[in-house]
C-alpha cells in the first residue's frame, strides 16, 4: 500500500499537505494560547483600566458639556428641553453601565484573542522559514502597542469628537420645521421610553437566545462543508489554519452576537420617545415598540435563511416617510418604503456573519482594503499640504496652532480646510481620468465594485460618489475651480480668501454661484464627520507633524535650530 502511494505523487502531495495543515494548526493553537495567556492579561488590563478611567474621569465634564448644550441649543423647545433633562439621569446611567462593560468585555477579547489569531496568521507569509519565529513574535508587543491605540482613540472619542458634537450642534441655527413639543407629550416620551427598555430587551435578548442554535449549526455546517469541498478559505492550503480556527471559535461569535443584539435593544427601546416626539402621538411611540420586535425577528430569518417575514403583529407607526440626512442617509437592504413605517436607518442590528457561500482568500484580496483608503487619504493630504506650505497659503502657524487643539479660523484651515482641499483634489483627478469611482493616490481605483463591504464605508462613498456625480454635472470652469478652491480652504475665513491670489473669480450668476456654496458645505459636513471617527485625529495629527518638520528642514538652515523646533513638536 506504501508503495502504490508514492507511485501515486498526487496522493502522496495530498497526505503532506494534509501532515503539514494539521502540524500548522497544532502548533499555531497551542503557541497562540500560550501567548494569549501570557500576553492577554497586560494588553486586557491597559484597555480596560485606560477606557474605565477615561470614562469615568471625564464624566462630570460629559455632563456639565451636555447640559450647557441642551440649554443653549436652539434646536429644542422649551418642552422638550425640560423632558430630554429629566430623561439624562437615566441616559448617563445606561452609559456608564453600557461603556464599561463593553470596555470590560472588549479588553478580554482584544488581549485574548489577537495574539492568539496572530500565530494562526503566522502561516500566511511567503517565507516559510520563518513561518515559525513569526507564529511565536507576532501578536507579543504588537498586541500590547495595540490596546494603548485603544485607548488613545477612544480619549479622542471622548474628550474631542463629543465636544466637537455638541459644539456643531449649539451653532447650528434653529430648523424652520421645529414643532414645538407640547408639555402633554412629555409625560409620554418619558413612558415610551421605558416601555421600550421593558419590552424590546428581554424580547429581544429571547429571540436571539432562541435562535442562536440554527446560527451555531448552520455556520458549522457552512464552514464544514467548506472544508470539505475546498472551497471558500479552506481553498488556499497556507489560510486552513485559520479558518479551523473560526470553526473552533464560531460559539463564541454567536454568544457575540447575543451580546451585541442585547446592546442594541436598549438604544432601540430609548428611540420610542423619539417617535412620540417627531409624531405627536403616545399610540405611535407604543407602535413602534411592537414593530421593532417584529423587525428584528424578520431580521433574524432573512440572516439565517429562515421562513420569510415575521408572525409577530407590525403595526404603523408613522404618519409619513421622515426623511433622514440629506447627506449620509444610506438605505439597507430593504427600503424604507417597503416596511410598514420604518426607514432604514432605524433598522434593528444584529452581529451575524453571512452564512452564503463564502469567497476565497483569493477573490477576497482582489478588493481595496478600507487600511488603503485610509492610508491613501492620509498621504494626500500629507501631499497636498505641503504643496500649500510651499506655495505659501497655509502657514506654519496654521499648523501649530491646529496642534495646539485652539479655537479660531486658523485651526480650522488645517483642521478642515485642508482635508476638504484633498478631497476636492482627488475628486477632480478622478473626474478628469473619467474614473468610475475614485482614484486613490496610489492608482488603485475604488468603485462600488470593488470597496470594502462595510456599512461604515458605505455611509461615507455613496454620498462622496454622489458629490462627484454633481461635480462632474456642473462642469466648473477653471476659475470656478480655484474660487471653490478657496471657499473650502478658508471656509468664512475672507481675510485669508483674499490674501491668496490664485487666479479665481467670483461667478456672477447666483445660480452657479449658489451651487458652488452648495458642493462646499456637504464638502466640509462630511469632512466633519470623518474628523469624529476614531483613529482619525491620531492619523491626522501624525500628517500635521510630519509638515510641520517638511517646513523646518526647508527652512532653518542651522542644525541645531531644526532639533530644537521638530523636539517642540513632538512636545504639542
Amino acid at each position: 500500500m506504501i508503495i502504490s502511494l508514492m507511485g501515486n505523487s498526487n496522493n502522496l502531495q495530498d497526505c503532506l499537505n494534509l501532515l503539514y495543515v494539521v502540524f500548522a494548526f497544532c502548533s499555531a493553537l497551542f503557541l497562540g494560547g500560550l501567548k494569549a495567556v501570557t500576553v492577554g492579561p497586560i494588553a486586557g488590563l491597559i484597555l480596560i483600566i485606560g477606557n474605565v478611567g477615561i470614562i469615568l474621569g471625564l464624566f462630570p465634564a460629559h455632563v456639565y458639556w451636555t447640559v450647557y448644550t441642551l440649554v443653549k441649543t436652539n434646536g429644542f423647545d422649551e418642552p422638550l428641553k425640560v423632558a430630554i433633562l429629566l430623561a439624562l439621569p437615566a441616559l448617563f446611567g445606561i452609559w456608564l453601565g453600557l461603556s464599561i462593560a463593553g470596555s470590560v468585555l472588549v479588553g478580554v477579547g482584544y488581549g485574548f484573542f489577537t495574539p492568539w489569531v496572530s500565530a494562526f496568521e503566522a502561516f500566511r507569509h511567503d517565507d516559510e522559514s520563518k513561518r515559525f519565529i513569526h507564529c511565536i513574535v507576532d501578536g507579543t508587543w504588537e498586541t500590547v502597542k495595540g490596546s494603548c491605540t485603544v485607548v488613545r482613540d477612544f480619549a479622542d472619542i471622548c474628550y474631542s469628537s463629543y465636544p466637537q458634537y455638541l459644539k456643531e450642534l449649539r451653532e447650528s441655527p434653529a430648523s424652520n420645521e421645529l414643532q414645538p413639543l407640547r408639555l402633554v407629550h412629555v409625560p409620554g416620551c418619558i413612558m415610551i421610553g421605558i416601555m421600550g427598555l421593558i419590552v424590546d430587551v428581554p424580547l429581544y435578548t429571547a429571540i436571539a437566545v432562541v435562535k442562536s442554535p440554527y446560527m451555531l449549526f448552520k455556520g458549522w455546517f457552512r464552514l464544514i462543508h467548506d472544508l470539505l469541498s475546498r472551497e471558500g478559505p479552506f481553498l488556499e492550503t497556507a489560510c486552513i489554519p485559520i479558518a479551523g480556527l473560526t470553526i473552533l471559535l464560531w460559539p463564541i461569535v454567536v454568544v457575540g452576537s447575543i451580546i451585541v443584539a442585547i446592546f442594541s435593544s436598549v438604544f432601540i427601546g430609548l428611540y420610542g420617545s423619539v417617535i412620540v416626539y417627531q409624531e405627536r402621538s403616545f399610540r405611535r411611540g407604543f407602535a413602534y415598540v411592537i414593530t421593532m420586535v417584529a423587525e428584528f425577528d424578520e431580521y433574524t430569518n432573512d440572516w439565517l435563511y429562515l421562513r420569510e417575514g415575521t408572525v409577530l403583529p407590525r403595526p404603523r407607526y408613522r404618519k409619513k416617510k421622515v426623511s433622514g440626512s440629506s447627506e449620509f442617509s444610506v438605505e439597507g437592504k430593504h427600503s424604507a418604503g417597503s416596511r410598514t413605517g420604518s426607514a432604514s436607518a432605524e433598522a434593528p442590528a444584529m452581529l451575524m456573519p453571512s452564512l452564503a457561500h463564502s469567497r476565497s482568500v483569493r477573490e477576497a484580496i482582489q478588493e481595496v482594503k478600507m487600511v488603503q483608503i485610509w492610508e491613501s487619504m492620509m498621504s494626500t493630504c500629507e501631499m497636498r499640504g505641503k504643496e500649500l506650505l510651499d506655495t505659501s497659503v497655509i502657514t506654519p502657524a496654521d499648523l501649530y496652532e491646529w496642534l495646539k487643539a485652539k479655537d479660531g479660523n486658523d485651526s480650522a484651515i488645517v483642521g478642515v480646510g485642508l482635508p476638504c482641499y484633498s478631497l476636492f483634489q482627488t475628486l477632480l483627478y478622478s473626474i478628469k481620468v473619467s474614473s468610475n469611482g475614485l482614484l486613490l493616490l496610489d492608482a488603485v481605483e475604488v468603485t462600488y465594485f470593488n470597496r470594502p463591504k462595510d456599512k461604515l464605508l458605505d455611509w461615507f462613498f455613496n454620498p462622496v460618489m454622489v458629490l462627484k456625480e454633481q461635480i462632474r454635472a456642473i462642469k466648473l470652469g477653471d476659475d470656478e475651480v480655484r474660487f471653490l478652491e478657496k471657499v473650502i480652504l478658508f471656509g468664512s475665513n475672507t481675510r485669508r480668501m483674499e490674501g491668496w491670489d490664485n487666479g479665481s473669480l467670483l461667478p456672477q450668476d447666483p445660480l452657479r454661484a449658489a451651487q458652488i456654496q452648495g458642493i462646499s458645505r456637504r464638502m466640509i459636513g462630511m469632512v466633519r464627520s470623518v474628523s469624529k471617527l476614531p483613529t482619525y485625529r491620531r492619523r491626522f495629527r501624525q500628517v500635521v507633524k510630519t509638515i510641520i518638520s517638511y517646513s523646518v528642514e526647508k527652512e532653518v538652515p542651522h542644525r541645531s535650530s531644526s532639533m530644537r523646533s521638530v523636539a517642540s513638536i513632538e512636545s504639542v
